[in-house]
């Protein structure tokens, strides 16, 4: 019995280290990009996953609309936005 587990050890202990390194903090991050995109708000400054900063106008349920210029507003999906600037 003690034999069948210690074969079984090694496997158990990756899998633990492979959850506190990886898997945990992944979650944690994924948590706090989706609050971030919850709290958007008119006025936010923020940066798409394509590398532009623009302004949100009107967040919205799927979409946020954004100001790229003082001409252009564009309808940008949440998942497409990478950070809020501060």
């Amino acid at each position: 019995m003690s034999n069948q587990l210690m074969q079984f050890l090694p496997i158990i202990l990756l899998f633990a280290i492979f959850y506190f390194l990886i898997i945990r903090p992944q979650q944690k991050a994924q948590k706090e990009h989706k609050l971030m995109l919850e709290s958007l708000e008119k006025g936010d400054k923020i940066v798409t996953t394509g590398g532009l900063i623009a302004e949100v106008v009107k967040p919205e349920e799927d979409f946020i609309k954004i100001k790229l210029n003082d001409e252009t507003i564009v309808k940008l999906d949440r998942s497409y936005v990478a950070k809020k600037l501060d």
